[in-house]
């Protein structure tokens, strides 16, 4: 095995591992969430993330059984467009009047400080990648959780200050 592999399998473990402690953590955080709009994007999240979870062990066993880096990983999809959809969908429902609980907001601060730190370890490898399919893993990834992270962002506004979040998202204004 060469050196150039050793790394990638290397990374793919630690990605593999933050995928799935990331999966894990949503769901937990799906099934305690209070606010029926936060258990929604944590389930939705939950997904994706066992989604990058199957495309990372796609990966990672094609290149442990000495294969080249190839395309099979694509087929495991994970669309940012659904969160930014469940969200409006979701908004118009509940309008400005909701409030978002503790736990709720702390479990949005964990998945923030998550998907910082996936975005972060998905762009240090997209440094240092070689390969072209590699570098299109490493800059999906990126794509992917840097939707997670503005779904977050969104929730978090939405969930301390909905009228903020109205008048910056919606461009709305409100009576007083």
């Amino acid at each position: 095995m060469t050196q150039h592999e050793d790394r990638a399998l290397s990374i793919l473990a630690a990605a593999l591992e933050k995928e799935e402690k990331g999966r894990d953590f949503y769901k937990k955080a799906s099934e305690n969430c209070v606010n029926p709009l936060g258990k929604e994007i944590f389930k939705t999240l939950m997904v994706d993330e066992g989604a990058h979870v199957k495309r990372v062990k796609e990966i990672f066993d094609s290149l442990s059984k000495g294969q080249k880096w190839d395309t099979h990983w694509r087929n495991y999809k994970v669309e940012n467009e659904d969160l930014q959809k469940l969200f409006r969908k979701r908004i118009e429902t509940l309008g400005s009047r909701v409030e978002g609980d503790n736990s709720d907001l702390e479990a949005i601060s964990i998945g923030l400080e998550m998907e910082q730190g996936a975005i972060n370890f998905y762009e240090d490898q997209l440094s240092k990648a070689s390969d072209p399919l590699e570098k299109e893993f490493a800059t999906v990834m990126i794509s992917e959780e840097r939707g997670h992270f503005g779904a977050l962002e969104d929730l978090k506004m939405y969930l301390e200050n909905p009228e903020s979040w109205f008048a910056e998202k919606e461009r709305a204004s409100f009576d007083g």
